[in-house]
């Protein structure tokens, strides 16, 4: 386990890891990091659809200890909160992070100094919230850190709308991969967060993600090493359509996934707009959503 706990370091003593951050910064002008590919020249000073420009911008960053219980274990997830979103979800309880209005730039150095500092203060793994799009400058700063040190899990925290083409270079650079799967219909996707091809791009990501890292690890502790954790948001009137999502994950992914059946849903940002889901979920949608979990995967392990 301590093998791959560590394999970016493998990969910087390789050479390999700076020719995975030459392949994701060809991705990054014309754009084509999120399955958007809006082609943006984000080098030469333009902002993608998403909002990201050329360097990384960061919320804020520190122990969180609100997250997963294997991700949390006693120092707290060391979590770097990204501003801006691939995703443009009417009901973003985070909005002012994912639409850019608190942020400041950090340089690939000063992101590798966060990460050390994370790591000093005692944090079980560096938790990148929304990273997908600054992954040439996330995995930049990586290779500075791990030449400096740093030897946690890297967990990718992520909505579920994800490049293939982009994961695929996170092959042995990613510890623990945990996205969300927000829905299983086309149209809710496109209408609550603007993207229609969400379920079909999220199965392919879940896919991609299982076979790299399988499913999710624990030490004696309890604490993530390797794997994959999967969120799932509860949401009013079964918008998520939750059945759909459980039955792929039993039958594509794996019976045995580890998943967080979220009941956290509150009307946030947009919603006063969308009147169907201006409202929290009830007592029974959320218990009707475990249930679906546990038709569909007797063996699952719901968080």
């Amino acid at each position: 386990m301590e093998g791959e706990i560590i394999s970016y370091c493998e990969l910087l003593e390789k050479g390999e890891l700076r020719s995975r951050v030459e392949e994701l910064q060809r991705l990054l002008e014309p754009c084509r990091l999120c399955p958007r590919e809006c082609g943006a020249l984000r080098l030469s000073g333009e902002r993608g659809e998403c909002g990201a420009g050329k360097e990384a911008e960061i919320s804020s960053f520190g122990p969180h200890y609100g997250e997963e219980r294997p991700l949390v274990g006693r120092g707290g997830s060391g979590t770097i909160f990204f501003a801006f979103c691939s995703l443009h979800c009417v009901f973003c309880q985070n909005f002012e992070i994912s639409r850019g209005l608190v942020k400041e730039t950090a340089t690939a150095a000063e992101l590798a100094g966060i990460m050390l500092e994370l790591q000093r203060r005692g944090c079980e793994n560096i938790n990148l919230v929304t990273p997908t799009h600054y992954l040439p400058q996330i995995v930049e700063a990586l290779a500075i850190a791990a030449g400096a040190g740093l030897q946690l899990p890297l967990v990718y925290n992520c909505g579920g709308y994800e490049r293939l083409e982009a994961l695929r270079l996170l092959d042995g650079i990613v510890d623990i991969y945990m996205p969300d799967f927000k829905y299983s219909d086309e149209q809710k996707a496109r209408k609550y967060s603007q993207v229609g091809d969400y379920p079909r791009i999220a199965r392919e990501a879940l896919q991609e993600m299982h076979r790299q890292s399988g499913d999710l690890e624990v030490d004696e502790s309890g604490v993530a090493q390797k794997g994959l954790l999967i969120r799932h948001l509860v949401m009013p009137g079964d918008a998520a359509g939750t059945a759909g999502v459980m039955e792929f994950i039993a039958r594509r992914i794996s019976p045995h996934s580890r998943i967080n059946i979220m009941e956290q849903y509150r009307p946030a940002y947009l919603t006063d707009r969308y009147p169907e889901i201006n409202r929290r979920i009830t007592r029974r949608e959320y218990l009707e959503a475990l249930a679906a979990a546990r038709e569909c995967g007797p063996g699952f392990q719901l968080l």
